[in-house]
């Protein structure tokens, strides 16, 4: 038989109530310690898990803030090339003056 058949020996075993509830009282107040022990270990059990994902979190932003530095960085010196070729002077103007100066300087 299983457990609700046996008779006697049980941790659960119902006392016989004097009017006054006492027993009903009892047997509610284990159920209620044994609910709440098993919420308060889930409950820790969350804060250790709330507090590896806080970590892993922090990390990510650590990471995340040091590439954005980088792109930054990189963005920067690519803008700075790029302004940088914009004052080079044209070499095909100056080009035409010195090929007129040397084609005047080989003239007998």
């Amino acid at each position: 038989m299983g457990k609700r058949g046996r008779k006697g020996g049980g941790k659960n075993k119902r006392k016989r109530d004097d009017g006054g509830g006492r027993v009903m009282m009892e047997g509610v107040f284990i159920v209620m310690e044994r609910l709440n022990s098993k919420l308060y270990l889930q409950n820790c059990y969350i804060i250790q898990e709330n507090e590896r994902l806080r970590k892993k979190a922090q990390l990510l932003n650590q990471e995340n803030q040091a590439l954005l530095s980088e792109l930054k960085q990189k963005l920067s010196k690519a803008n700075s090339k790029a302004s940088a070729a914009n004052t080079i002077p044209d070499l095909n103007l100056s080009s035409s003056a010195s090929t007129t100066s040397a084609a005047n300087s080989t003239d007998p």
